[in-house]
């Protein structure tokens, strides 16, 4: 696998998969450099198929696990991007930047030393920063103001005041002690390394940001690492190197093979709790017909299951939890819901079975499209 320069931008030279990837979502150890949609563009290619998405970008100096749904798995990001996620972050005391990263230009430098109230200072720092929050995201961030991207906005020149969003911050802990260190200006300055536990949209570096502010030197990130998005961890990823192997063995056998993402099934049972439905009752969802609310009384929950959520335009978040039906055959049938009495299909994932199928569609008024900070 190649990474040609010098156009300004990354064209990854991955091999084509000799056989369209099955429906699935792939786990991708994304390295530095590179963006999320360079990702989604190379697992085009290794899986020979044009319908990929991803569950949450993550910005080009970061690391780690991205989520990437093949097929009929895009359907089901929707209802993965609210998943809660898990980083470890290299921060940097003393020095602010334009982007709250190392990627910007410095704007300020007030120094920090490694005095001996400065890791309890720190670390009570971090708790005022653990909790429910109401959050004032980087302004280069992806968010629209009046239907422009905010870092575009930034890039022009423009000045951009963000509203705060709520938040949660499961966990802020210190990984290390903090270390000495000169910056390329000279300046002497504190880095330490951290472990957040947070919920979607979450904007690590404005957490950064919010800690040099508050500890009254400021700070920027150096490094960041996504090592968990939901029950997903980046230990099972695949870097692009391996997954481009694993195409190359594929192509090279016989019969050929390629990509072998996680199935639907096994997505979905590790994501919402299960239901098991009776033939009839698999058929009727598959339909897009109504159950009793009793059958969804005996879905078994995952060990951490993901809960959907959408922002609202206030910036408020609202959970919708689903639970995952599954055929005799243990095949995931669809994503579902309960109310009014009765257990309904939000999402059809079996495959089409003949005339007067539902619409595998998203129901009216249930999740669509989640932005991802």
């Amino acid at each position: 696998m190649s990474r040609p320069g010098g156009t300004g931008r990354h064209r990854l030279e991955v091999p084509r998969g000799a056989v369209t990837a099955p429906d699935g979502l792939l786990l991708i150890d994304k390295p530095s450099g590179l963006t999320s949609h360079d990702v989604v563009a190379a697992a085009r290619r290794l899986g020979a198929t044009r319908k990929v998405g991803h569950a949450g970008t993550l910005d080009p100096m970061a690391t780690g696990l991205l989520l990437i749904g093949l097929g009929r798995a895009t359907r089901l990001l929707t209802y993965l991007v609210g998943a809660d996620k898990t980083y470890t972050a290299t921060l940097r005391l003393g020095q602010e930047t334009t982007t709250e990263d190392a990627e910007g230009t410095v704007t300020t430098s007030h120094g920090c030393a490694p005095t001996g109230d400065l890791p309890g200072r720190l670390d009570a720092a971090l708790a005022a920063l653990t909790g429910e929050l109401m959050q004032v995201p980087s302004a280069v961030s992806a968010i629209k103001v009046d239907g422009v991207r905010a870092y575009a906005r930034v890039r022009e020149g423009q000045d951009v005041a963000l509203a705060a969003r709520p938040v949660t911050i499961h966990a802020l802990t210190r990984l290390s002690e903090v270390r000495a260190t000169t910056a390329t200006d000279g300046t002497a300055v504190v880095d330490v390394d951290l472990r957040v536990s947070c919920s979607s949209g979450t904007y690590v570096r404005a957490l950064a940001r919010d800690l040099g502010q508050a500890l009254g030197c400021g700070a920027h990130l150096t490094a960041l690492r996504r090592t968990s998005v939901g029950p997903f961890d980046v230990e099972q990823a695949l870097t692009l190197e391996a997954a481009a192997a694993q195409v190359e063995a594929g192509a090279a056998s016989v019969p050929p093979s390629g990509l072998t993402p996680l199935s639907l099934a096994e997505v979905a049972r590790r994501c919402f709790p299960a239901v098991a439905l009776d033939e009839a009752q698999a058929r009727a969802i598959a339909y897009g017909q109504l159950l009793p609310a009793e059958v969804a009384e005996r879905a078994v929950a995952p060990e951490r299951a993901v809960v959907p959520k959408k922002r609202r335009a206030d910036g408020a978040v609202n959970s919708r939890p689903v639970l995952a039906g599954f055929a005799p055959d243990g095949e995931v049938v669809a994503l579902l819901t309960t109310g009014k009495g009765r257990t309904r299909p939000v999402l059809v994932l079996a495959p089409a079975a003949g005339p007067g199928r539902a619409d595998t569609q998203p129901t009216a008024g249930e999740p669509g499209d989640q932005g991802e900070s």
